[in-house]
Order: structure tokens, then sequence, then C-alpha cells
């Protein structure tokens, strides 16, 4: 039985102003603790008691996001380790990881309080930067840690290391390690392969390789992945989620592990990964 949940919105004042009120009613209907975050309610002016997304994590036993897969990867960062099951709901535009519609929400709310659910645990990243040997920023990611640089005229040089194999030095435009998730985001557009979202591995997808041999390598979920620009003459930027980000000292290093949070995702009814990507990416179509 859930007690508490929470929402999280993107802040569109039209659309939240719209959801969100009659959402916050039929929740107290159902004798469940509503919360709304902070963003929430400056797009509202409800005088709903409101929380940091931080605080969140700790006080409900279900997170429902209204908005895109961005204001998601915002959400599930902000859960800090809690494994608080999510209801993304999409409000945007595409909406990969945000496949229940407007239309599904209530009855999926339904079987959610009844415990009839289905859900997705996914993986996440640790992205650590290494200044002179010792561990700078750690920053958790559920999509992919990025590496590029400002001016995207000219290449990186870069080193990349496998559980401490090297496995080659290259010249890009950037780099991807991305999740099963988020091998459908930066990745895929990179050229990437698309990885079940249920399997745990990392994809390592050069952006604009120089050589055309530089392919996208999945590699085990309990790999260590370093990256190493001391080649790069440019400044570096390392970028989280398509969200965060730092700017690389000279002979820093990136390693990226398996996060020990995970993200988990209540899916829609009758809905499987398949059909998402073929509805997403209009497969099947003339």
């Amino acid at each position: 039985m859930i007690r508490a949940a929470g929402i999280v919105c993107k802040p569109n004042r039209d659309l939240v102003s719209s959801v969100v009120p009659p959402l916050l009613e039929w929740l107290r209907a159902k004798k469940i603790d509503a919360f709304i975050d902070e963003e929430t309610q400056g797009c509202t002016g409800l005088a709903t008691h409101a929380l940091s997304r931080a605080e969140l994590g700790a006080k409900v036993e279900l997170l429902i996001v209204l908005g895109g897969d961005g204001t998601l990867l915002s959400a599930a960062r902000a859960l800090g380790g809690h494994r608080v099951p999510i209801l993304a709901v999409n409000l945007g535009g595409l909406g990969f990881l945000t496949s229940v519609t407007l239309d599904e929400l209530y009855p999926v709310l339904e079987q959610v309080i009844a415990g009839k659910h289905t859900t997705s645990e996914r993986m996440m990243l640790d992205a650590e930067i290494c200044r002179s040997g010792k561990p700078s920023e750690r920053e958790c990611a559920l999509n992919d840690a990025v590496a590029t640089k400002a001016a995207l005229a000219r290449m990186l040089e870069f080193d990349v290391y496998v559980d401490r194999s090297h496995v080659g030095r290259y010249r890009a435009d950037g780099i991807i390690v991305a999740t099963p998730t988020g091998s459908t985001a930066y990745s895929l557009a990179a050229g990437g392969p698309i990885v079940d979202p249920e399997l745990d591995a990392f994809v390592i997808t050069p952006i604009c390789p120089h050589m055309l041999t530089n392919r996208p390598l999945v590699v085990p979920d309990t790999a260590r992945i370093e990256l190493d620009f001391t080649p790069a003459e440019e400044p570096v930027y390392i970028t989280l989620d398509g969200q965060i980000g730092f700017q690389l000292a000279p002979k820093d290093r990136v390693v990226v592990t398996k996060s020990s949070s995970r993200v988990t995702l209540v899916r829609p009814p009758r809905k499987t990964y398949f059909e998402v990507l073929r509805s997403k990416l209009r497969w099947s179509e003339r």
C-alpha cells in the first residue's frame, strides 16, 4: 500500500496548473499523503507544503514525474540512492523513458495502489574525476557521461582503458559512456547500438572518430572505464545526463564505474520495451 507519493514536474506553468491540482485531490481521496517539489510549487502557486527533490526521496514511496525524459533524469539523480519507484508520465516530446501517457496516468496509478503493476530496474553509472591521482568530483547519472570540448571545430585526442587494459588512443570530437538506458540517447545519435535496459552493461561510443574503424564497444557492467585526456591540447568538459558538467584540468582522468544506486521505473501496462521502440522510432513504418 502506497502511503505517501511525491510529484515532480517540468517547469511548465500551463501544463502543471492543469494536471497537478486534480492529481493531488485524487491522491488524497485515496488517503495517500501527497507532496510536491519546490519547482512545481513555483509553477502552480499551490499552498501545499513543498519539499526539495532531494528530500522527496526519503519521504515518499512513489514518485510521479510529469514532463519529459530530462525531468526524469534530474529526478532520478535527486533520489540519492533511495529505491523509490518512479511513475514517469510524458508531457514532453519523444519520451523514451516517460512512456506512460497522460491518459494512462490514473489507470496506472490504480494498478500501483493495488500492487498489480510491473517495474523495470535500471542501472546507473558513477563518473569520478581523478586529479593528481586523487578523487576530485563524483556524480551519478542514469543515461551517460559525455566528454567533449568547447571548440567543436577541432578534435580531441585521448586514451581509453577498460579494467586498466589499454583499448586505444582516439582522435574524435568526444566520447560517450552510456548505460543501457542511455543507449537510446546521445549514444544512439552517435551511431551506438540499442541495448536492452534489463541488461547491465556499458556502451562506449566515440563521437565522429577520425578513424572509421573506431566502433562502439559494449563492455560488462563490472568494467572500470578510464578516459585519459593527457594528450588533449584543448579544455575538456564532462557532462552527465546532459544536465550537469565539469571542466577538466590538465592531466585529469575520468573513471566510470557502475553505481550502487539503481532506478526503478513503473512500466506502462501491456507495453513492452519493443513496443516503445517501434512507437518512438517509428519502426515498421514506410
